[in-house]
């Protein structure tokens, strides 16, 4: 089993639930699961779409594992153009991700981190016949370093506490 993270609210994060709510890698409607290599980065993607704002105990890191048979699809920053990381445009990336979720050929996308581009992150489409086969693990308390939210604290962020 390959195992990712992810970071959520405490209300989401004892089910693989999908908004179908848009981000980088899919268009609105198509409910898909964004999780990261590392929880490390999994708090990073969540730190930057809520712009250090609630890093507090209100999150919790999920352990999903996915099935070492899934059919995994890859993008790489190679196949990728300049300005593909630009927080506000989405126009570069979705349209791959529209297209692997259309097909229906792979559970997951892996995909280059916007964040932190040398790792990686994983799509998974939650409609896909090979989804049952993902499952929550564990969810434990998101604690990172008090450290972390004194820098946060330093430059005006807003942290929850």
């Amino acid at each position: 089993m390959m195992l990712v993270f992810r970071t959520v609210h405490k209300l989401y994060a004892h089910s693989l639930f999908a908004s179908g709510m848009r981000g980088r890698w899919n268009s609105s409607g198509n409910k898909v699961i964004y999780a990261s290599e590392t929880v490390t980065l999994a708090l990073l993607e969540n730190m930057v779409r809520r712009q250090g704002v609630g890093f507090n105990s209100d999150f919790k890191i999920m352990f999903i594992e996915i099935p070492d048979d899934a059919v995994i699809e890859s993008i790489t920053e190679t196949d990728l153009e300049a300005g593909w990381r630009d927080p506000n445009d989405y126009s570069q990336c979705q349209p791959l991700g529209d297209r692997w979720f259309g097909a229906g050929k792979a559970l997951v996308l892996k995909v280059p981190s916007a964040v932190m581009p040398l790792s990686t992150n994983f799509v998974v489409n939650t409609l896909h016949p090979e989804y049952p086969g993902v499952a929550l693990v564990e969810v434990t308390d998101l604690a990172p370093d008090p450290r972390i939210e004194a820098i946060l604290k330093r430059y005006g962020v807003k942290t929850g506490d």
